[in-house]
């Protein structure tokens, strides 16, 4: 601990500010420090009791693949975590936790009786709640809230006090005063435009269908970042089950299935829920030529249009936009309201954009378009088409028999070009919320940073444990 007359100094230099930093320096010039800190940090920092005992402050050893990858809550190293736990205190309806200087969560006493995740008030195998949250005072109060190397322990009143321990990854990835974690995405959305061209994702037939699955999370992994991947190499059978197959024939009351050029578009625009994934393969092309497959990113041009046309952006965001599938007698398919969903939609929460739908050869009558917002619907959507069609956006890509393309219906659009001869391709759909559960479960396996896995679960042999921040 350096001397007292050093403490302005040391006020302009980038120190660490640890709670156990500031209590050491506060308590030697307390005159001038108080005042200094006491508006960065809470005041009942200065008050709150922590565990002492610095052999009681080893992480719990999660397993050996996970170890070197386990994040300390405070993002420091072990060797830190003693003087580092986060602060916590009290009052008549949340706890705090301070999880350094500038950084700090609150939570509701309910809302901490309500998650707590025991065996006895959460299925340790079927992940469900036991625990009868209706059964829980509105104004229940811990009886005790300690800081401890594992969690946030709390002891709350009953005639035989119940115990919760909160990990300190689970309640920073779920503070919601103030959110700290950032809205929630399996990986990195990476926007592309034409020059994807260039090296477009990709893994092979032989990497796709190992056994290990590995090949599978990347593929998975690939459509997730980019909104659709490649499979080269020739294949028979996927794990998606059946395909459908179409040709040029008119068999179906689409205009997939004429020589005719698509334009961009998402498909199921009709339906209350569009697929998810939608694959293609080419099995044979002859005597004939054309046909070239094109993607766009939605979410790309989608970005160009909110930042050179926000207005625009906000049109497309609120005005729903009704469709139909007409084309067969036996059948006609409007969504769920029949008003439809808007070309762009958004994470209701963090405003992010989550899902394009746009087939304007699909779309109805817009009958029920406000005077006021005809001619900005119509300016708003020729802008959005333009800059689909731009060749800052299309990827044009001659696919090969032996080679298949997974898209994110709900992301990236598609079309072709006209073309002449027999043309045969197959195609499968996938549910969004299939193909999430898929990533969801290899993420697991794969990547360190998607789950928690307490030393206890690790005995019973499960790698999903309660405390999951995807649960």
């Amino acid at each position: 601990m350096l001397p007292c007359r050093t403490a302005r100094q040391l006020a302009n230099h980038n120190l660490k500010w640890t709670p156990k930093w500031i209590r050491s320096i506060t308590r030697s010039c307390p005159s001038y420090w108080s005042n200094r800190i006491s508006t960065q940090v809470p005041s009942h920092w200065f008050s709150s009791r922590r565990a002492t005992s610095a052999s009681a402050v080893a992480l719990p050893k999660p397993s050996v693949q996970l170890q070197d990858h386990y994040q300390h809550p405070s993002g420091s190293g072990p060797d830190e975590l003693a003087d580092d736990l986060p602060i916590v205190s009290a009052d008549d309806k949340r706890v705090a936790v301070g999880w350094n200087t500038q950084t700090w969560s609150r939570f509701h006493h309910l809302w901490l009786r309500d998650h707590c995740r025991c065996p006895e008030c959460f299925h340790r195998v079927t992940k469900q709640r036991l625990f009868n949250t209706f059964e829980i005072p509105p104004d229940i109060k811990p009886l005790r809230v300690n800081a401890e190397s594992e969690g946030l322990k709390v002891t709350w009143p009953c005639s035989n006090p119940h115990v919760s321990l909160y990990p300190w990854s689970w309640l920073r990835h779920n503070s919601y005063d103030p959110p700290l974690h950032q809205h929630e995405q399996s990986f990195e959305k990476i926007l592309w435009g034409s020059k994807i061209a260039q090296s477009p994702p990709t893994v092979t037939y032989e990497e796709a269908m190992s056994e290990n699955e590995f090949g599978l999370y990347k593929w998975l992994q690939n459509i997730d970042r980019f909104g659709f991947s490649f499979v080269s190499g020739f294949i028979r059978e996927t794990q998606y089950g059946k395909f459908w197959e179409f040709t040029s024939d008119l068999s179906k009351g689409d205009t997939a299935y004429t020589t005719m050029a698509l334009g961009a578009h998402t498909d199921n625009t009709y339906f209350t829920d569009p697929c998810g994934l939608q694959l293609f393969h080419l099995l044979s092309h002859t005597d004939g030529s054309g046909g070239e497959t094109l993607l766009v990113d939605g979410f790309y041009v989608a970005s160009i249009l909110k930042e050179l046309h926000p207005e625009m952006y906000s049109v497309l965001c609120r005005i729903p936009v009704p469709a139909h599938a007409a084309g067969e007698e036996g059948s006609l398919y409007r969504p769920s309201p029949a008003t439809g969903y808007p070309v762009l939609s958004c994470d209701s929460l963090s405003g992010e954009l989550s899902q394009v739908r746009w087939n304007n050869d699909d779309r109805s009558a817009m009958r029920h378009l406000k005077g006021d917002d005809v001619e900005n619907w119509y300016n708003a959507i020729r802008t959005w088409h333009s800059l689909l069609t731009s060749a800052d956006s299309e990827y044009w890509v001659q696919l090969r028999p032996g080679t298949v393309v997974v898209i994110n219906n709900h992301r990236v659009l598609h079309g072709r070009s006209a073309f002449d001869g027999k043309r045969r391709m197959c195609g499968a759909y996938v549910g969004i919320d299939e193909f999430r559960s898929k990533l969801a479960v290899l993420s697991e396996r794969f990547s360190f940073d998607a789950c928690y896995n307490p030393s206890e679960d690790v005995l019973t042999g499960r790698a999903r444990t309660s405390w999951s921040p995807l649960l």
